[in-house]
Formats: structure tokens, C-alpha cells, sequence
């Protein structure tokens, strides 16, 4: 078995992993960590998928990852802030109305 299907494989595993935690998790922290899970596993994906042309390695995609990781790290700051103003302004860091009702 290569490297390259072995980062696709770990990839797919973290991916699901992802789904899973999104899916299940009622946190709000814990959803934003599902979130990232899945973004790192497409970062995984997209290292693999860059083969070297003619020998030398493709400077592109670690470029893409790169900035990507850039833009999630930002992204993760700004979701943690309104997190923190919600559990601030609820007093529950869930978006689940646990008051009752039919809403």
C-alpha cells in the first residue's frame, strides 16, 4: 500500500469522524471541533492528491493547505467569540431551547 492511499484512507477516517461529531454532538464547542476535524481531513486529502510532476513536488496545493489553515484558524477565533457572547447572552452554550414549548 502506497502513502498516498494511506493518507486518502486516514483522510476518509477523520472525515467521518467529522460527520459523526456533527451530527451527534449537542455543544456547541464540540460541533465547531467536528467542523475542524473535517477541514483538516480535506487538507490531509489535498496533500495526497498533489503528486510530483516530473519529479518535483507541486508547490500549489501546500500553498492552497496553507492558507487554508490560515483562513480555519480565523474562522474557529470568530466561531469560539460568538460562541462565548451566546453562552453570555443564554446562559447555555447549545442552540437546543431546552425551556419547552412547540417551538
Amino acid at each position: 500500500m502506497s502513502s498516498a492511499v494511506l493518507f486518502v484512507i486516514v483522510a476518509a477516517l477523520l472525515f467521518g469522524i467529522g460527520v459523526y461529531g456533527l451530527i451527534i454532538a449537542g455543544h456547541l464547542l464540540r460541533k465547531l471541533f467536528a467542523i475542524n476535524i473535517m477541514g483538516n481531513a480535506i487538507f490531509i486529502l489535498m496533500v495526497a492528491a498533489s503528486g510530483p510532476l516530473d519529479g518535483k513536488p507541486d508547490a500549489l496545493p501546500q500553498a492552497l493547505v496553507l492558507t487554508g489553515i490560515v483562513i480555519a484558524v480565523s474562522a474557529t477565533a470568530f466561531a469560539l467569540a460568538l460562541m462565548v457572547r451566546l453562552y453570555q447572552l443564554t446562559g447555555q452554550a447549545s442552540l437546543h431551547n431546552n425551556e419547552g414549548g412547540d417551538d
